[in-house]
């Protein structure tokens, strides 16, 4: 055995060694724990939101319904339920009037109100129809007349109070927007790629209401209660051009038509 040389202390071996492994094994492990607890953290679904997924059900409806009335303009689609009807609408609304298509069991037509000018087009078959051959109505000669063109309504006629409610941004969005019974905040949803929380009414039984939580907090999809419809709300703002028909499209018909379709 080869001797130690006198004054020189032998270098310690035992402990070095496993130190630097415990250290080394420390920081992986707090490192590893670093990430788990990273990975398990949730994300909040409002980051990045107007915060409305924050607030109680009943501010973020009025929110909702402040930002409909406020905006001048919106597209209105989907089916609506009313007086026993089923009517599947796609109107583009405006504050002085409104376009767009209408659609019953028994027709379609187009509706478009300038001003308090209300008109109605559709075809032959739709004023000549069995629902519509009523006292005041065209016969079948009149009505060829008036097929494919604007049909102005006068305000007198009972047509003009059953269709002009489709045309009238406040009175159609009041009547809509309303939802019955105790709101609460349900989950987040996605309406066409825009970030929402769902509003519920008696826990869905009185209708849902999608509000956007991005931007202004416009109402984006509507379940009705009792199931009186679906209706998607889009195109917020967006303008509306809405002009009279040329005079050799419009028929100004000053007689009755009214009748169920």
């Amino acid at each position: 055995m080869t001797a130690i040389p006198s004054g020189t202390s032998p270098r310690p071996l035992v402990g070095r060694r496993p130190i630097r492994r415990a250290a080394l094994v420390g920081a992986v492990c707090a490192g590893l724990a670093a990430a788990l607890a990273g990975c398990g953290a949730e994300e909040d679904p409002d980051a990045g939101t107007n915060g409305m997924g924050k607030l109680p059900a009943a501010k973020v409806e009025a929110k909702a319904r402040a930002a409909a009335e406020r905006a001048g303009t919106v597209r209105l689609s989907g089916n609506v339920v009313s007086q026993g009807r089923t009517y599947k609408l796609d109107m583009r609304l405006a504050k002085n009037g409104a376009k767009g298509e209408l659609t019953t069991k028994a027709a379609a037509f187009q509706l478009l109100r300038v001003g308090d000018a209300l008109y109605l087009k559709a075809d032959a078959a739709f004023w000549a129809g069995e629902k519509n051959a009523k006292a005041g109505t065209p016969d079948a000669a009149a009505a060829a007349k008036l097929g494919g063109k604007y049909v102005k309504v006068p305000s007198a006629d009972p047509v003009y109070k059953r269709f002009s409610g489709f045309t009238d941004k406040d009175m159609l969005l009041s009547s809509l927007l309303g939802l019955r019974g105790k709101l609460t905040t349900g989950e987040h949803t996605d309406i066409d790629g825009v970030r929402a929380i769902r509003l519920s009414a008696a826990a869905g039984s009185g209708g849902t209401l999608d509000v956007s939580l991005e931007g202004t907090p416009y109402p984006l999809r509507l379940h009705r209660a009792g199931g009186a419809g679906v209706v998607r709300l889009a195109d917020w703002g967006k303008s509306v051009p809405l002009q009279a028909p040329a005079k050799d499209q419009v028929v100004d018909y000053g007689h009755q038509i009214s009748g169920d379709s």
